[in-house]
């Protein structure tokens, strides 16, 4: 049984350095926050940080009332309170039962209201640069660009911003999101399931919306373009997995299923790093298709300890092709292993990844971490993978 970090993450090396293996990388928001500005701050905050922020800029706004309504609502009907996916998600179904008339005290004028504030606020919190061009995104680009493929690896992400752009362009990498055109490219489901793109252009999948995507209605019909950020219009985003009108669901479902295909590609593997499995649906479509394709695995790197990711640890148990790696342990072939310690401080191939510290007093063991699940690590990582010839600065 495999007992220590160092034999998993040399399997994920080996795992990550071939060319003709299907590789998808998922995203979560644990990914931007990691990356701290100058004030020590996250450069995105996560879903916690993401309401309060949304929370204290409605306070004094018009929509102060509905804010608070929503939020009573939802506290009222599951005894906690809802973070700013599920007030989005519960604004957008009110306002579709609202009609002409009103829903608990709401009405669709109020709702549409508090839908476009949110979505403005959460575009404020979510448009953000990376400062330079060392940083983990730019790790993950750079390791993608060095190997010729036969596969074009696919990144997955339910986040909303455009840091993965960012890097991608800055070294000159190309990557294919589901738009074409050059005006005002327009999201092209076909496009998604027949791409013919290749290998060298990476896919890219926003499985919740961007806050560069715009909608409106057209003869009927609804258009999806990708914009500035600055446009005025709808954007959107996708929270949960409501059925909403077709607007919303078009582009949600298409990238949903791309995800469901690459998991069902015989041998395919997906790395998920910066997710803490609280999207259920997101669960169920990973699970599910790893259930359906034997041969596929994933691998979870989780950030911290095991103990608080005990939903996905109960999955994993029962789940062969998923395989979790934390600070202190993991589940590898559904079964749960402790990091061992030594008596002595081993030699690591992968510093900075793999650390061992001493506990206190004579004949003390080393204790092992594995910080795979820290994605400052993790692109530390992969740019020892890629190495000098990853190293693709942009232009000056």
């Amino acid at each position: 049984m495999i007992d220590d970090p160092e034999t998993i993450t040399n399997e994920l090396l080996q795992c990550l350095i071939q060319d003709k293996k299907p590789i998808g990388i998922l995203l979560g928001a644990g990914c931007p926050y990691s990356i701290k500005n100058t004030a020590g701050e996250p450069l995105i905050p996560d879903i916690c940080g993401l309401t309060n922020a949304v929370k204290n800029k409605l306070t004094g706004d018009n929509c102060a009332e509905s804010w608070q309504n929503v939020c009573q609502q939802y506290h009222d009907d599951f005894g906690r309170d809802p973070n700013i996916e599920e007030i989005l998600s519960r604004v957008r179904g009110l306002k579709d039962l609202a009609g002409g008339g009103q829903v608990r005290g709401l009405d669709k004028t109020k709702l549409e209201s508090l839908e476009s504030n949110i979505c403005r606020e959460i575009t404020n919190c979510a448009n953000r640069k990376l400062a330079n061009s060392s940083t983990p995104y730019h790790n993950l680009a750079s390791w993608i660009g060095t190997v010729d493929r036969s596969e074009p690896v696919e990144i997955f992400t339910p986040n909303y911003d455009l840091l993965v752009e960012q890097a991608f362009e800055e070294l000159r990498l190309p990557y294919f999101d589901g738009f074409v055109g050059a005006h005002e490219p327009f999201f092209d489901p076909y496009a998604i399931e027949f791409d013919k793109l290749p290998p060298r252009w990476t896919r890219l999948w926003k499985l919740h919306g961007s806050i560069n995507w715009r909608s409106r209605e057209v003869d009927g019909g609804v258009n999806v373009w990708r914009s500035g950020v600055a446009e005025g219009g709808d954007v959107v985003i996708h929270p949960s997995h409501l059925k909403y009108e077709q607007s919303r669901k078009m582009p949600y479902l298409a990238l949903m299923d791309r995800l469901k295909r690459f998991l069902s590609t015989p041998s395919a593997a997906l790395v998920i790093i910066g997710y803490s499995f609280a999207d259920q649906h997101l669960n169920d479509v990973i699970l599910q298709s790893l259930q359906g394709t034997p041969s596929a695995i994933a691998f979870a790197l989780m950030f911290g300890p095991l103990g608080p990711y005990q939903n996905v640890v109960r999955s994993a148990k029962n789940r062969a092709n998923l395989s979790l790696i934390a600070e202190d342990g993991a589940i590898i072939g559904t079964k749960q292993i402790v990091w061992k310690e030594s008596n002595e401080k081993p030699e690591t191939l992968f510093p900075g990844v793999i650390e061992w510290t001493s506990g206190e007093g004579e004949g003390a063991l080393w204790k092992v971490h594995c910080n795979l699940g820290d994605f400052r690590c993790f692109g530390a990582f992969l740019q020892g993978i890629s190495g000098s010839k990853g190293l693709r600065g942009k232009t000056q």
